[in-house]
């Protein structure tokens, strides 16, 4: 009997306690449960009526927009070797003066340097020497014409007469056409005055990029003393990738920035497309013209270009709906809405192109037409997510 009162005295005691932890843990209630997997669902976030008025958060749906498509190319300016010059001497020489250097402007037609040759001066003797055996030539000529037309002298001396003047006319022309060349006229060669310098002319307008002569130099008709470039006719050689050839077009539009200076747009338009592989490469040369003002292009210089080509209706939303957390892009759209507040997911989506404040998407999870989403100010909806996420 005692050893039974034992076992007893030891067991109440123990379910004593037993029942005393199992009261101390209350039950949780049914809905508890629920909201438990709510906290686990990581693109859910909620906002309160009174917070989405605060914030300014405006809602909208995603539209099918008529978006400009465009291939991004790089390139750089040039200028087409016609509206270039190498200015030369046209007979050789010592350079006298020079008139021009780097930067400045010329017209056609301007003196750039003057050259000194004393056989220019032997040139114009020979002229003058001509032109006064031309005027023995045609009298004699005009002489034995008559004599022969009266029977006074044989027919052969009129055809040497002819033959006489004709030489000298041939090389009184050739004469003339070198004095020309180098700027003399004939009529100062006629009237007995002699120059022993010449004057080298602007062949083209333009900008001097170039002078490689000095006072002194010795030139000659291959020596270049200076460089013109006319920028008027600039032009935009870029390099676009064998994949995009197809989608470009002579007479598309470009729009391009200087790469080191991307501030100010110029435009431009393409003419003619190359045929052949650029220096090796994948990409094939598309030359353009450049329109409209050109104030600071220089040729050389590395642009970023933007090709049109064309428009297609595809689906967008307004460019500040997208924002960006971790490198990927979202939009906020309304699961569940009542009159306490609204109820977001968050949906990953990849852009495409932007234009007009709208940009492509293509979300990683289909939506229903029609639905709504946040279209201003996602960036608040964002944050409260992430501030959510950071609290639980």
């Amino acid at each position: 009997m005692k050893a039974y009162f034992k076992f007893y005295s030891y067991i109440i005691p123990a379910f004593l306690v037993i029942t005393l932890i199992s009261c101390g843990q209350p039950e949780k209630s049914k809905d508890e449960e629920k909201e438990q997997p709510a906290r686990q669902e990581t693109n859910m976030v909620s906002l309160t009526a009174n917070q989405i008025k605060t914030a300014g958060i405006q809602l909208g749906v995603i539209a099918m927009k008529n978006l400009a498509t465009a291939i991004k190319a790089n390139g750089l300016l040039s200028v087409p070797n016609q509206n270039k010059a190498l200015v030369t001497s046209v007979t050789k020489g010592t350079i006298r003066t020079l008139t021009v250097q780097p930067g400045n402007y010329v017209n056609k037609g301007q003196v750039i340097a003057t050259i000194l040759n004393p056989d220019i001066a032997q040139l114009q003797q020979q002229s003058q020497t001509t032109q006064a055996q031309l005027t023995l030539a045609r009298q004699e000529y005009e002489r034995q014409k008559q004599l022969v037309a009266g029977n006074a002298a044989p027919f052969k001396n009129l055809q040497k007469a002819e033959a006489e003047l004709a030489a000298l006319q041939a090389a009184k022309k050739s004469q003339q056409m070198q004095l020309l060349a180098m700027g003399i006229s004939q009529a100062a060669t006629n009237s007995g005055s002699l120059v022993t310098s010449i004057a080298v002319l602007a062949p083209i307008s333009g900008t001097v990029s170039d002078v490689s002569a000095q006072i002194g130099s010795s030139v000659d008709a291959s020596t270049p003393i200076a460089q013109i470039v006319n920028n008027s006719q600039l032009h935009l050689d870029l390099f676009v990738f064998e994949k995009d050839l197809p989608k470009v077009k002579a007479g598309q539009r470009i729009h391009f920035t200087l790469t080191n200076s991307a501030g100010k747009e110029y435009d431009a338009q393409i003419y003619s497309i190359g045929t052949a592989f650029a220096n090796q490469s994948k990409t094939i040369p598309v030359h353009a013209v450049v329109l409209g003002d050109k104030t600071g292009l220089i040729e050389g210089m590395n642009v970023t270009a933007i090709i049109s080509i064309g428009s297609t209706v595809l689906p967008a939303v307004p460019s500040e709906a997208i924002v960006s957390n971790g490198g990927q892009d979202y939009i906020f759209a309304v699961k569940k809405q009542d009159a306490n507040g609204i109820v977001f997911e968050r949906v990953p989506l990849s852009k495409g192109v932007s234009d007009i404040g709208f940009t492509e998407i293509t979300p990683v999870k289909e939506l229903k037409q029609g639905s709504k989403i946040v279209v201003k100010n996602t960036f608040f909806v964002m944050a409260k997510m992430v501030n959510t996420g950071e609290e639980e």
